[in-house]
């Protein structure tokens, strides 16, 4: 299975409650921190919703 590599690049000041939510749930808490998960098809739609704050790169 394909691994991404995900990444905070903008703040989650002044963001809509869900929006929160979906940065914590991918394990996001910090500007700049970066985790890594298996693209399946409820990460990708999670990297969706916050793809405006995020910068998303395929691990190999």
């Amino acid at each position: 299975m394909k691994r991404i590599r995900v990444k905070q690049v903008r703040s989650k000041i002044r963001r809509p409650q869900d929006q929160k939510r979906t940065l914590e749930a991918l394990g996001l808490r910090k500007m700049n921190q970066v985790v890594e998960h298996d693209a399946t098809p409820t990460i990708l739609g999670m990297v969706n919703k916050v793809k405006h704050l995020i910068s998303v790169e395929e691990v190999k």
